[in-house]
């Protein structure tokens, strides 16, 4: 493993978010999502969910394929990480891990912190945050949303792609 600390380009069809991650509070959560984004995992994804004032959500294989929108937010990697609950708070901005009711169930879908969601800490693994391209960050939040099929108004109406993750040194985007 090399010492250069590398950041991650989400580019969205809203503008690019540069993350910075936490391996010393989830080490195993911050290499699983950069495995990911160097096999190409997450390009040609969406935000499946957005949950104003709270949060975005990411990183589903299924949602590349329209027509399977009424299965988005299930699908994965085909493999778990454990959870890695740490004390660095759920502010706006604090990069997370989607999961299930079973703490040890991400894979691949992440979250993004329109706010703070204290009530999260120690029960979801925060593991970076966006410390570039907060506006866009903001952008994709104001995203006009219908009902999804869970009842819960986060659908997003319009599609927020993103386009690429890539994992750079993080000196090549200072």
């Amino acid at each position: 493993m090399s010492n250069v600390n590398e950041v991650a380009v989400i580019k969205t069809t809203a503008g690019e978010m540069i993350v910075e991650f936490w391996p010393d509070v989830a080490p195993k959560t911050v290499e699983n999502f950069k495995a990911l984004a160097n096999k190409g995992f997450y390009d040609g994804t969406a935000f499946h969910r957005i949950v104003k004032g709270f949060m975005i959500q990411g990183g589903d294989p299924l949602t590349k394929d329209v027509k399977a929108e009424h299965s988005w937010g299930t699908g994965g990697p085909g493999h778990k990480v454990k959870a890695e609950f740490n004390e660095r708070p759920h502010v706006r901005g604090v990069l997370s891990m989607a999961r299930s009711s079973d703490p040890d169930s991400a894979g691949s879908q992440f979250f993004i912190c329109l706010a703070d969601a204290r009530f999260l800490d120690r029960q979801y693994t925060a593991f970076g945050k966006v410390i570039l391209g907060d506006e866009v960050l903001g952008k994709i939040g104001d995203t006009p949303t219908a009902m999804s099929n869970s009842g819960e108004r986060s659908k997003p109406t319009s599609r927020i792609g993103v386009e690429s993750v890539k994992i750079v040194p993080g000196e090549s985007v200072k």
